[in-house]
């Protein structure tokens, strides 16, 4: 497979196709990002990203990772949608509120068995801060250095994070009943709702 770099390359010179390879690459990572953190509208948000990420791909530092890159610009627009519908009364410190603060009402998430959901359900309630490096290590494999890159952050802030976001996580899956076998293995549970989710985005034959 032909790296990032090489690919974003091509395409600072011209070649439109390495472009399009790049967003066929990311285009399920990217609506993975929005999918359970917005109500409705995640496929604009997706669009959104991917037409800023056109628009800077020149600014691109070659130190950074184009996934780091592309995950930062996401992050960028759902902060922005959030400051067009969200309460004013959360705004001022918006990393510190949750999903369910942000964006009440049922996820688009995909509704599969119940501990896949409760996994989403759990994520959605403990502070957007947390949720954001929980998903990045375990759906996407990102390294805390690439996840540090994404949102501006040192990486042992990185790593701080998972820490708090794990247990916080933990607390919020035994108060809905998840068992302890679950909250054990947390990488393999996630694995299997990004399964899930993939599977929901695949096109209808």
């Amino acid at each position: 497979m032909v790296a990032d770099g090489e690919l974003l390359a091509a395409w600072r010179g011209g070649d439109g196709q390495a472009g399009r390879r790049l967003v066929e690459r990311y285009f399920r990572p990217i609506s993975r990002f929005f999918v359970n953190k917005v109500s409705s509208d995640h496929e604009d948000l997706i669009q959104e990203t991917f037409a800023a990420c056109v628009r800077g791909r020149n600014r691109i530092r070659q130190e950074s990772s184009f996934r780091s890159y592309l995950f930062s610009t996401a992050y960028n627009v759902l902060k922005t949608h959030y400051a067009r519908n969200a309460r004013a009364s959360v705004l001022a410190d918006l990393e510190s509120h949750s999903v369910s603060d942000l964006a009440p009402g049922p996820s688009t998430a995909l509704r599969a068995n119940e501990a896949s959901q409760r996994l989403l359900d759990g994520l959605r309630q403990i502070p957007l801060e947390l949720q954001l490096v929980l998903e990045m290590r375990y759906w996407e494999r990102m390294s805390s250095a690439e996840i540090g890159v994404a949102l501006d952050l040192p990486p042992g802030t990185v790593r701080t994070r998972l820490r708090r976001g794990r247990t916080m996580l933990a607390a919020r899956l035994e108060q809905s009943g998840a068992s302890e076998a679950s909250l054990i293995d947390l990488e393999q549970w996630a694995d299997r709702v990004r399964a899930q989710l993939e599977r929901a985005q695949e096109p209808e034959a």
